[in-house]
């Protein structure tokens, strides 16, 4: 097997294993927009990270960590619809993405590959961003288990018991800003949700229990991955597409099944 596509399996596994867990949070909240808002935001982080020279995928986490912030904020201030916010900052972010990448005239930049990823050109330093990433995301959702399934069941009723819910939610929305800033250049700007969002919603049919559903969710994701890289190079279809594709025909699969496990 070539060593690109071990390295590319590698970096694949390894974002699936964070997308997986996190993806049924997002499930559960109802949140696969605010990923959309976040990922199109990315596009601004690669132009600022070319325009200031800085790497791209701390440019990137920089943006996205901003937003997420700047959304915790104004959705507290109430005035405007949190869906309305979110459509707002979607489509402005990635505009201003795109009028800022034409505008680098001395810079070269594949926007394809930024859009709609390129897993099979992960270099090795990729695979510390991905691992890197994934233990601390990993790590801090252990952590915040318990908080994060207690404001999802009712944040009125977990404020009551103690938790801080914004805080809460802000590590939430801070946890898939890195997962995006790390998943970027595997599967792309336009379908990193939903690699967040296909395997938790499949994990769902065979899930009874949030842990079951974030296990089964990264092993989906896995399989999506490992059939995705197949694909592409059986193929030669665009890796980041097939990944996500592959995602769906599981989804579909388990789905089509006459009978119904968990909820």
């Amino acid at each position: 097997m070539p060593e690109f596509i071990i390295t590319a399996l590698l970096g694949g596994l390894g974002v699936a294993a964070i997308t997986g867990p996190l993806g049924a949070f997002v499930v559960w909240r109802r949140m696969a927009y605010f990923g959309d808002t976040l990922a199109h935001s990315a596009l601004m982080g690669v132009a600022l990270g070319f325009l200031f020279g800085i790497n791209l995928n701390l440019a990137v986490m920089a943006c996205c960590v901003l937003l997420a912030i700047l959304l915790v904020a104004m959705q507290k201030q109430h005035l405007v619809a949190t869906d309305t916010l979110l459509g707002i900052m979607a489509h402005s972010t990635l505009s201003i993405g795109l009028v800022a990448v034409s505008l680098l005239d001395h810079i070269r930049i594949d926007l394809m590959e930024y859009l709609f990823g390129d897993l099979l050109a992960i270099a090795p330093n990729d695979l510390l961003w991905v691992f890197g990433g994934g233990v601390l995301v990993l790590l801090t959702l252990w952590r915040l288990w318990h908080p994060l399934l207690a404001i999802t069941i009712n944040e009125e009723l977990a404020r009551v018991e103690g938790v801080n819910v914004t805080a809460t939610r802000l590590a939430l929305m801070l946890m898939i800003a890195l997962v995006i800033a790390v998943a970027m250049k595997l599967v792309g700007i336009l379908l990193i949700t939903s690699l967040l969002i296909i395997p938790a919603a499949a994990a769902r049919r065979l899930s009874s229990t949030p842990e079951q559903m974030a296990v089964i969710a990264s092993a989906l994701g896995m399989l999506a991955v490992s059939g995705g890289i197949w694909g592409s190079w059986t193929f030669d279809t665009p890796a980041g597409p097939s990944v996500v594709v592959t995602a769906l025909l599981i989804f579909l699969a388990l789905y089509s099944l006459p009978f119904r496990k968990g909820q």
